[in-house]
């Protein structure tokens, strides 16, 4: 995989390979926002919509460990190209099934093992290039770009497959998806992506694969304020995500499966994170970077509250807008602090281990919404009893009214996980207790 011509390098290679993905990203979401209209009519059930992501997140998480040591120990482009063509694979299995007549419900479930299995790869492999690729005071900057891959492609996405989904039907849209990944890997292909150097704690840290898979874990427990950072994450991941698994099924409950509305908030939400990763991209967060995450997530726990709010279109809109916004602040900042602490040849592995500590809630969190949802407060609410029926002055009454209690809990919930990280002083100065890698003298680096 060695380069054997000149290729484009640093910033301008990392705006190519931006380019790429957010083309394939955009293909990705106008067919994720079909297949949801379409499992949500095939089941009705919020559990088992919420299946999916366990079905995604439970490989993602085991194989995370030893995904990131292969970031480290091989070729990082190559490593980059991994994710690609496993959602390649995932999606043309989706596609075929659905052109023979033969896809059900169930099938997606496979698909997302295949998918979970690929992205394990993704994240940190694109971590740990970014940090090579790009200098240390554009990491925020660079981050922020990154955010707009998740966030831009929404702003269009629901427009483009409501709007394409009478003329393609679901297969031309799946068919779509799969040939830009074939662009996403081209663009990989075409820069040049640089390897890190060996540092002495990388040597310290080679061994066997359960060894280094075991370091990323050692390195970040050693480190109470890189723990901390990740335990704000951890805790506040399991609020928002039972918030985010009901949030597609109270919206289509509320709205006897609206296809507009729902797209409508899914633009609103995917707008707020567009304008919230330009920002980002021009300013590049707080100086300190512990008041992007610690405050992002008092702000964006506070604004989901207000998405489960009676009150219909206008409120869902105003939430998910302002949740979004500061999306790409939060995992900008901290992705910067990282990428700064850190060294480029432990990423991998580290930052594997980083993102299965934040994550692992997330298998549990869609069964915790499924089952309140369906079992609990959906048929509570329908009868007007329990606490959908105390809390009806603000959540309404009906189908829906039980997930969007359960969004404001979960909420207020995340954003008190935010201001509890500014009471633990090993958190709110991370960045002054942490030396960046690149000041360590090579006697330090093993300390």
């Amino acid at each position: 995989m060695e380069d054997t011509a000149p290729r484009p390098t640093g910033m301008f290679a990392f705006t190519i390979v931006w380019l790429g993905q957010i083309v394939s990203v955009l293909a990705s979401a106008m067919s994720q926002f079909g297949l949801t209209i379409w499992m949500y009519d095939q089941t009705k059930s919020a559990l088992a919509m919420g299946m999916m992501q366990v079905f995604f997140i439970t490989p993602f998480l085991l194989i995370s460990p030893i995904a990131g040591v292969m970031v480290d120990r091989h070729n990082r482009k190559l490593m980059m190209m991994v994710s690609d063509i496993a959602a390649g694979i995932a999606t043309t299995l989706i596609l075929i099934f659905m052109a023979m007549g033969w896809l059900e419900f169930w099938h997606m479930y496979f698909a997302s093992v295949i998918y979970g299995l690929g992205m394990a790869f993704q994240w940190p492999a694109y971590s740990a290039a970014i940090t090579t690729m790009v200098p240390k005071e554009q990491l925020g900057r660079a981050n922020g770009m990154m955010s707009l891959i998740e966030a831009g492609p929404g702003v269009f996405a629901p427009i483009l497959a409501g709007a394409l989904l009478p003329i393609l039907k679901l297969t031309g849209l799946l068919f779509f998806d799969v040939a830009t990944f074939l662009l996403a890997i081209g663009a990989l292909m075409f820069v040049h992506i640089p390897q890190p150097r060996i540092t002495e704690e990388g040597q310290k840290a080679q061994g066997s694969i359960w060894k280094e898979a075991a370091y990323g874990f050692q390195y970040i427990f050693k480190r109470s304020s890189l723990l901390g950072l990740q335990l704000i994450f951890f805790t506040g991941n399991l609020f928002s995500g039972i918030a985010y698994t009901v949030l597609a099924p109270m919206i289509l409950a509320r709205t006897a499966s609206d296809s507009l509305q729902f797209g409508v908030v899914q633009t609103a939400g995917a707008i707020g994170g567009l304008v919230g990763g330009v920002i980002m991209s021009a300013w590049g967060g707080f100086k300190k970077r512990t008041h992007g995450v610690l405050g992002g997530w008092i702000w964006s726990g506070l604004a989901f509250a207000v998405v489960g709010f009676a009150g219909g279109l206008p409120i869902w809109i105003t939430g998910v807008a302002l949740g979004a916004l500061v999306g790409p602040l939060i995992n900008g900042s901290n992705q910067a602090i990282w990428q700064s602490k850190v060294a480029p040849d432990l990423q991998g592995r580290v930052f594997s281990a980083r993102r299965l500590i934040a994550w692992f809630t997330n298998p549990i969190s869609p069964i915790i919404a499924g089952v309140l949802a369906d079992y609990l407060l959906e048929p509570a609410a329908i009868a007007g009893t329990g606490l959908p029926g105390a809390f009806s002055w603000l959540v309404g009454t009906g189908p829906g009214a039980g997930m969007g209690l359960l969004i404001v809990f979960c909420g207020l919930a995340a954003a008190a996980v935010g201001l509890a990280g500014y009471f633990n002083p090993a958190i709110r100065e991370a960045e002054t207790i942490l030396p960046d890698h690149d000041q360590l003298k090579p006697a330090e680096a093993a300390a």
